[in-house]
């Protein structure tokens, strides 16, 4: 199963005034494992973020995991059985489980998460685990961080 996104950007025309400036559905899917696939959504360089109208897709970029200084937001779908992945960001990460049900994996603990379950990720080491029947879809907006971890 692919993930299929309906994405809405708003922006400004010449005058100023508000207008929808993309309307599509699932652009910008990727797969970056067995059994997980990714859309990316949006993206920016700065914090704060600067909203300059110069017409780039800003969901249509080759990135990493995170970005300095900046933000991404991506819907990724876990399927059963999908392949392990331990990782860290070196951001803020906030997740909201949009349908399905999926353990988080930590050193000595994990976390089982369902639909309208809601996540806040802060540089800890994790694994995403799907052990069940059907796909689990989570949103996710990972904001910069100073990369430092905490300790206690």
């Amino acid at each position: 199963m692919t993930i299929n996104i309906r994405r809405v950007v708003t922006g400004h025309d010449a005058n100023g005034k508000a207008i929808v400036r993309i309307d599509d559905v699932g652009a910008h899917v990727a797969s970056g494992r067995p059994n997980m696939t990714r859309q990316l959504i949006w993206t920016t360089n700065d914090l704060p973020v600067h909203f300059a109208e110069d017409g780039e897709d800003k969901g249509a970029r080759e990135i990493g995991t995170t970005i300095s200084n900046g933000s991404v937001f991506r819907v990724i779908e876990f399927e059963p059985g999908v392949a392990p992945r331990n990782h860290r960001t070196d951001s803020i990460d906030y997740a909201v489980v949009m349908s399905g049900e999926i353990d988080m994996e930590m050193d000595d603990t994990v976390v089982h998460l369902k639909a309208g379950d809601v996540l806040v990720q802060r540089g800890t080491i994790h694994n995403w685990v799907n052990k069940g029947t059907e796909p689990c879809v989570i949103a996710f907006v990972l904001i910069s961080s100073d990369g430092n971890t905490a300790v206690g």
